[in-house]
């Protein structure tokens, strides 16, 4: 959309812009043409809302969907600008996707992996807790994590269906039945494993048999398995002490213990021997579960979005700060 002849030098300027941060250059382009924000390079490769999205810069982010920009569109790849926010780390900007009520579930066309996903890979945990901010119910963390809600623990089952959709999307399994907890164990972020569980994770979920991304480790790995390839003690302590079984076989007939020695993770041996008598210690919950933030991003919307979007014209703006409407009056 955007790419005809007639604007596709000005488009190239904007991606340009968005992708160097020229917050400047941006907003004069789309002050000539608002069209311009939902410009995409030629062949769909990327819009200035993924690049200003991958780079982290948040401003022209904000600019851009001010301007119509459409908060979902997808690359070639199918991914979205909160997919690369989150792949990169850029809480900022994904916080003001959010805000702008981008869609959270969505999966890109290679890996069939949501934003979540991309979270994990690089151990972004503030990225993962904003795009579950729509699924968390302002409830006590006891209700949440360890008893889970039912349809009749609220009158109108509000809870349970916010509970249950978050269960899903967390949950939610990636080409070859990868979870978001398979790869922040595998990659040892023990942060992220500790959100992810206190957020519903299934600490049992196995990849699915008819293969996975990574046959080394097996079809029908449970995280613990993916855990013990990482070989990050903590990750592993956690993921039993949230229920994983020591004694979970894969396709291949290994359990966790078989996947450690496999690849030389000796240190992990006395923990994951079915027999263990190691002390697992009790690990409190994420410093990054913050349950009211469904409630602020949307008094945000209804009230700060609104408010931000509607500015005084050119002519109210003092001549002096070039900021707020001047409030002394010139006289003679």
């Amino acid at each position: 959309m955007g790419n005809s002849f007639g604007c596709s030098a000005s488009g190239e300027r904007l991606v340009s812009a968005a992708r160097d941060g020229d917050f400047v250059e941006a907003k004069m382009l789309l002050e000539y043409n608002p069209c311009l924000a939902k410009y995409s390079t030629f062949g769909g490769l990327n819009s200035p809302l993924h690049f200003a999205a991958s780079k982290g810069h948040n401003e022209i982010v904000a600019l851009l969907l001010e301007n119509g920009a459409d908060v979902n569109s997808r690359n070639y790849c199918g991914q979205t600008a909160l997919m690369q926010a989150c792949r990169y780390g850029h809480w900022e900007v994904v916080q003001t996707l959010v805000l702008f009520r981008c869609n959270v579930t969505r999966a890109d066309y290679l890996s069939g992996r949501t934003a979540l996903h991309f979270a994990a890979v690089n151990g972004h945990v503030r990225c993962m807790r904003l795009v579950a901010a729509d699924f968390v119910p302002s409830t006590s963390f006891k209700s949440l994590n360890r008893q889970p809600l039912s349809s009749s623990d609220t009158s109108d089952g509000s809870s349970f269906t916010k509970t249950s959709g978050l269960c899903k999307f967390i949950n939610k399994a990636a080409d070859g039945g990868v979870t978001a907890l398979h790869i922040a164990a595998l990659n040892g972020y023990f942060d992220c494993v500790q959100l992810l569980l206190d957020l519903n994770a299934n600490v049992s979920a196995a990849t699915f048999h008819y293969g996975t991304s990574m046959d080394l480790i097996g079809a029908g790995s449970t995280p613990l398995h993916y855990a013990a390839c990482g070989g990050n003690l903590k990750c592993c302590m956690i993921l039993i002490s949230n229920g994983a079984n020591r004694l979970s076989l894969n396709c291949n007939g290994w359990l966790p213990l078989d996947v450690a020695r496999m690849w030389g993770r000796h240190w992990l041996e006395p923990l994951l021997d079915p027999h263990s008598d190691v002390q697992i210690p009790v690990f409190p919950p994420s410093n990054y579960l913050s349950l009211p933030l469904m409630s602020v991003l949307n008094i945000a919307r209804d009230y700060g979005m609104q408010s931000s979007a509607s500015t005084s014209d050119d002519a109210d703006i003092c001549a002096v700060c070039l900021e707020r409407a001047c409030t002394v009056a010139a006289e003679g």
